[in-house]
């Protein structure tokens, strides 16, 4: 007989491993089984985490709330969640596969942000060149030459924000300018945002910059660029087992985190638009207080 934990969590980013914390707190027994893929991990340096005024990055982070989970009781398993499945009040989830049972369950898979191909993406990344979240990190980039590279219909917002830091914002398409409404290129205008009306074909490294290949073979090199290209919303564990969700993927919950599948709760970006890692813990607090209260009690 497998052993049932009170709360499985899959995914071990923030927001799984705050849950697990504070579970762990409540002494419940708890297991975080993480496949290793965090956004958070991409991190170079938040600075907009508090309490960390000088910036923490995102795998110091990551390792911290694994070492004060695992310190409260929390156990933590590497590996990837395949499939869940409910036999009676009890899920049942597979991962490198072995099972592990619960009688609840936390989503904190996240999301993946679709990059650009490039060669030393990572380097990049942890060099500032490339950057995803620009409420995390625009005020980095204050006075710097940005580019934001997407879809011209849903990239433009991104690039209208982040004039709030910058006089130099460029738009650069992927798909035809020529596809502009009119409204969104009074926007950009409004704006003062650079607004090439040739499609950006390629990108790659210049040294510490990046730099993008236009259709005419023009070449423009930029401080800072943020691909505004979607995400993957990693939600299928919970749509398999019926939750419902918004048309991008988005897990819809309760104020108490719960999806609307009895005992399954979700927490963090797979939840919300707003990527943001205090928004996680948030849900994660919530969620962990709410399963505790609503399992059988564990009286001293």
């Amino acid at each position: 007989m497998a052993k049932t934990y009170d709360c499985l969590i899959v995914g071990g980013g923030p927001a799984g491993l705050t849950a697990a914390i504070y579970l762990a707190r409540y002494r419940r027994k708890v297991i975080v089984i993480d496949a290793g893929q965090s956004r958070a991990a991409w991190i170079p340096t938040s600075h907009n985490y508090p309490g960390f005024e000088a910036g923490i990055g995102g795998r110091d982070l990551l390792a911290r709330l694994a070492e004060q989970a695992d310190q409260y009781g929390a156990e933590l398993r590497r590996g990837e969640v395949t499939k869940i499945e409910k036999d009676g009040d009890v899920f049942v989830a597979t991962a490198e596969g072995k099972e592990a049972c619960a009688k609840r369950v936390l989503i904190a898979t996240g999301i993946v942000d679709e990059a650009p191909l490039m060669p030393g993406l990572k380097d990049a990344v942890y060099e500032g060149a490339l950057r995803f979240c620009p409420i995390c990190d625009g005020y980095e980039a204050q006075g710097e030459s940005i580019a934001v590279l997407g879809h011209v219909e849903t990239a433009w917002r991104k690039a209208i924000f982040l004039r709030t830091y910058s006089k130099d914002v460029t738009l650069l398409c992927i798909d035809d300018p020529g596809n502009i409404t009119d409204e969104c290129r009074q926007e950009l205008t409004n704006a003062k945002v650079n607004f090439p009306h040739e499609r950006a074909v390629d990108v790659d490294r210049s040294g510490e910059k990046i730099a993008v290949l236009l259709e005419s073979g023009e070449r423009k090199t930029f401080d800072v660029l943020y691909p505004a290209l979607g995400c993957e919303v990693r939600s299928q564990l919970a749509l398999n087992l019926g939750a419902k969700a918004t048309g991008n993927g988005n897990l819809l919950v309760d104020d108490c985190q719960l999806t609307s599948v009895k005992g399954l709760y979700a927490a963090g970006d797979v939840v919300s638009d707003l990527h943001q890692i205090s928004v996680g813990l948030g849900h994660a607090a919530i969620a962990a207080t709410k399963i505790h209260n609503e399992l059988e009690r564990n009286l001293a």
